[in-house]
């Protein structure tokens, strides 16, 4: 079992920035590639971000590319999202996951998730 805590959501101005964390227990966690969904009122849960076990690669939903950044501390078992120019439309519950197979946006390729974080962008 993974166990996934995310940490970092709030309440901010369009055009603001967070950063989410991931903290992961429980398993080697360079074991797993990791991913950030997300699921907006009334939408189902969409992918924003993945990254491989290394941290080398990641890959992103071309509606976040060039805004937000997913990285992780290995030493530190957690991976983060740096958002980064906020827009309405990307308020959300912010979810993190942790695949065992190959890097995805898909959630069903996803093993295990964490509770999630509310992301509020509004003015």
């Amino acid at each position: 079992q993974v166990q996934l805590v995310e940490s970092g959501g709030g309440l901010v101005q369009p055009g603001g920035s967070l950063r989410l964390s991931c903290a992961a227990s429980g398993r080697t966690f360079t074991d797993y590639a990791m991913g950030w969904f997300r699921q907006g009122p009334g939408k189902e849960r969409e992918f924003v971000a993945a990254i491989t076990r290394s941290g080398v690669s990641t890959y992103y939903a071309d509606s976040v590319k060039g805004r937000f950044t997913i990285s992780r501390d290995n030493a530190k078992n957690t991976v983060y999202l740096q958002m980064n120019s906020l827009k309405p439309e990307d308020t959300a519950v912010y979810y993190c996951a942790a695949t065992n197979g190959g890097v995805s946006s898909r959630t069903y390729d996803y093993d295990y998730w964490g509770q999630g974080t509310q992301v509020i962008a509004s003015s």
